[in-house]
């Protein structure tokens, strides 16, 4: 089957296949580069500003500093 021949089935499919489509085609492009893609079913860590206090301070010093004039 030809990219003409393909295009005009691929508009018809609805959303949903669409977007499996698209996920199928970057698995094969990652596994034709040698790209290690995410595992379906893995949990992969994600950071997150809850309980960053720190990260929280800091801005909150930076904001003062700012409202007062006192650029770093």
């Amino acid at each position: 089957m030809t990219i003409v021949e393909l295009l005009p089935k691929l508009q018809a499919l609805p959303r949903v296949e669409k977007l499996r489509v698209v996920q199928f085609l970057i698995g094969e492009i990652a596994r034709e580069e040698e790209l290690q893609p995410f595992a379906s079913g893995a949990a992969y860590p994600v950071w997150s500003p809850y309980d960053a206090f720190e990260a929280a301070a800091t801005l909150q010093d930076l904001l003062e500093q700012e409202k007062r004039g006192q650029h770093c």
